[in-house]
């Protein structure tokens, strides 16, 4: 063999080996082991880490998951530093009202990973409509919650009523049955616990679904300004649904209203529920937990969400959290293939049982509706779910409740109300 030979073959496995070297790190480089945090809220660790565990053995790109529980109280704000000194975590729940506010904060689902057809045909259509924007996914929801109606079977059963309401119609005449009244007039056990703010849980959750089952407009089609206040017709004349809403919930607290049945000297409607102060209360399905606490023993029903007698579809509300991605983490895919793991079937059939959640997964529903006769309301009323546009939600929960306090008090009439809410909404609103 001549030297020229020698040479070119030198020089072609130097190649040859350079290619491999370059194919080599290429590869390392896209399978460099990374570290993500998550912070979780509601959560137990042991909700997460037995999924963290199996994670780490699928995916060697993945060197360590840390799951951190946070308290609510303080969840948003140390949220909002950590992320604004980059020291923030790679995953984070948001709640369903959130990417108004935190869209600029968190990273895209790539296609390539999960599409917008996929999460279309697999979660119920109020996840959609709070996740996803101009057609981007910014958040994977493993489960969705709704308002339920909780009645006191004995309660019902004493007053000779054999079911509970189904429409908001038939819940008020069960009321003259369900309130008891001293000689006074002051309530000794309320109907329902609902037509204040301060000593109701969720009750701007409340008026916000009588609202849309009334048929109201929350915000503009450009989703610049509230509409509230605003008219649409019905049979040839002008109806305020947003005003009627109102109207209807704060009744429930008016003594000169048939509907009286609650007012601000009441305790705590879940207190009030549990220690049998109250027949019915409105609640989402975390609150079983709750009623288990406090009172194992209480005889209680969860029926679904009354509706307005005569509308062709129901209207029932949504409140969640949702899996996502920072845009400051340095492992965006790397994150977001650990939430669609989470979100597999069996993973999120798994959480579900742990968690004693309603699902949010289509192909889940008649499964839990069978396997869990608890959740079983909750997780039908999810495909009915209603959802708005909420740029930010805590400010706007304190809206509604303070327009509700003012009308108990009578510092504001019903079209004040409404206006100081548009009014204050808009302003949320303006760039």
């Amino acid at each position: 063999m001549s030297k020229k030979e020698i040479l070119l073959i030198a020089i072609a496995a130097a190649i040859i080996a350079g290619i491999l070297i370059i194919i080599g790190l290429t590869k390392s480089e896209k399978c460099r082991p990374v570290s993500l945090e998550v912070w979780g809220v509601y959560d137990e660790p042991e909700n997460i880490n037995e999924f963290i565990q199996q994670y780490k053995k699928i995916d060697k790109c993945v060197a360590d998951i840390k799951y951190q529980q946070k308290n609510f109280a303080d969840y948003e704000k140390e949220l909002i530093n950590a992320l604004a000194v980059d020291k923030g975590p790679d995953i984070f729940l948001m709640h369903n009202t959130w990417l108004p506010k935190y869209k600029d904060k968190i990273a895209e689902l790539p296609e390539t990973l999960f599409s917008y057809a996929n999460f279309r045909q697999i979660f119920v259509d109020v996840a959609e409509q709070d996740l996803i924007d101009n057609n981007k996914i910014y958040g994977i929801p493993l489960y969705v919650d709704t308002l339920a109606l909780f009645y006191n079977k004995n309660f019902f059963n004493s007053a000779g009523i054999s079911s509970p309401p189904e429409t908001w119609e038939d819940l008020v005449d069960d009321l003259d049955k369900l309130t008891q009244k001293n000689q006074w007039g002051g309530i000794e056990k309320a109907g329902i616990a609902i037509g204040t703010a301060e000593n109701v849980n969720r009750a701007s959750d409340i008026l916000a679904l009588l609202m849309l089952q009334n048929g109201t407009e929350m915000i503009s089609d450009n989703k610049k300004s509230a509409t509230f206040g605003e008219s649409i017709t019905l049979k040839g004349e002008s109806y305020y649904p947003g005003k009627n809403a109102l109207r209807f919930y704060t009744d429930f607290s008016n003594p000169s209203k048939r509907t009286y049945t609650w007012n601000r000297q009441m305790p705590y409607s879940v207190d009030a529920f549990a220690d049998g102060k109250a027949a019915m209360m409105l609640a989402y399905s975390h609150h079983i937990q709750t009623l288990s606490d406090k009172n194992p023993y209480l005889n209680y029903g969860i029926a679904p969400m009354p509706q307005i007698k005569g509308r062709e579809f129901d209207v029932n509300y949504a409140n969640y959290w949702a899996w996502t991605v920072s845009k400051k983490s340095k492992a965006e895919e790397e994150a977001w293939k650990f939430i669609l793991y989470l979100n597999q079937k069996t993973n999120n059939q798994r959480y579900l049982q742990k968690a004693h959640l309603p699902a949010a997964r289509r192909d889940l529903i008649d499964w839990q509706k069978k396997d869990n006769l608890d959740l079983a309301v909750f997780v039908e009323q999810s495909l009915t779910a209603k959802s708005w546009y909420q740029i930010d939600s805590a400010a706007i929960e304190k809206i509604f409740n303070d327009v509700i306090e003012s009308i108990v008090l009578g510092t504001a009439t019903y079209d004040d109300a409404i206006e100081n809410m548009t009014n204050q909404v808009n302003l949320l609103m303006k760039p």
